[in-house]
């Protein structure tokens, strides 16, 4: 299984914001939308990512208060990303080594979506879960071969 098929299924919606925005109105953007991170885009490239990690680290700093932070200055300047054909074992283990939630896609320099962990934990367990049926299917079907005599059971008749 690749990104792709991922993407497909998820669709194309992407939530974006400016290196140069309030980390204030990120926040209240990624709230409203209920999502866990931004694409900080310039000039239509892609130039960093905003996560609640980089969230909950600047508001630590801070004191406990996002103040007149802008999101340049806590945004993730070099996030990890994936392109639309790179294998979902390939995006586990790349997320794992970094710890990160939410992947960008990327074709050539076109950002195309964003994955999250949540999106490939679900990936996987929904091709488990149709592999199982399809394997459940297939020994239901389990065709009787010559010589084979279908196991029973019952007590023999007395």
């Amino acid at each position: 299984m690749k990104v792709i098929d991922i993407l497909r299924v998820k669709g194309g919606t992407l939530y974006t914001t400016n290196p140069d925005q309030p980390l204030a109105d990120a926040l209240r953007t990624m709230a409203e939308l209920d999502i866990g991170s931004l694409c900080v885009m310039s000039h239509g490239e892609l130039v960093g990512m905003l996560t609640f990690r980089e969230v909950i680290q600047a508001v630590v700093r801070n004191g406990g208060a996002v103040g007149t932070t802008i999101v340049r200055t806590v945004m993730d300047d070099f996030p990890l990303t994936c392109t639309p054909e790179t294998e979902l074992d390939e995006v586990r283990r790349m997320m794992l080594a970094r710890h990160a939630r939410y992947l960008p896609v990327m074709s050539q320099k076109t950002l195309m979506g964003v994955i999250s962990f949540y999106d490939v934990a679900k990936a996987v367990v929904d091709a488990q879960d149709f592999e199982n049926r399809m394997l459940k299917a297939y020994i239901r079907d389990w065709p009787v071969g010559e010589g084979d005599e279908p196991s029973t059971t019952a007590a023999p008749p007395q």
